[in-house]
C-alpha cells in the first residue's frame, strides 16, 4: 500500500511511503463518489500499489479521523501495538487533556461530570 506524503497514516510509520498489510475485502471505496467526497475534505491517504482500491481515508483538520480498508489488529500485540492504534491512542490523549484540563494520567486538574 502507499501512502500520500504528510498524512496521518504515513507519520506512525516515520515517514514511510509503502507498507504490507492485508486488505479487507468486504467492503471498498465506490470511486464514484471520489470527486463529491473528496471535494468535501476528506483525504484518499492510502491507495493499493496500482492505485485501483482506496485503504486509507483521513479528514484533515480533525485531531484523528482516519478509517482504514486493511487489519491493523492482525499486526498488534498487547505491548507491541499497530502504529495506527498506537498513534490514535497518543491523539486521544492529547484531545482529552487539551479539553479538559485534566491530566488523565494522574487525575490531576478538574473535570466536571454531570448525570443527565
Amino acid at each position: 500500500m502507499h501512502f500520500a506524503g504528510g498524512s496521518l497514516a504515513a507519520k506512525p510509520t516515520g515517514g514511510t511511503t509503502e507498507i504490507s498489510e492485508r486488505h479487507r475485502h468486504r467492503y471498498e471505496f465506490n470511486r464514484e463518489y471520489e470527486a463529491l467526497l473528496t471535494g468535501g475534505g476528506l483525504r484518499l491517504s492510502g491507495t493499493t500499489p496500482d492505485s485501483t482500491y482506496v485503504e486509507i481515508v483521513e479528514l484533515p483538520g480533525h485531531p484523528y479521523f482516519l478509517g482504514c480498508q486493511f487489519h491493523p489488529e492482525f499486526k498488534s500485540k498487547p505491548l507491541e501495538p499497530h502504529p495506527l492504534f498506537r498513534e490514535f491512542i497518543t491523539a486521544s490523549y492529547k484531545n482529552r487533556t487539551g479539553r479538559s484540563g485534566q491530566d488523565v494520567a494522574t487525575g490531576e486538574g478538574s473535570i466536571e461530570l454531570t448525570r443527565q
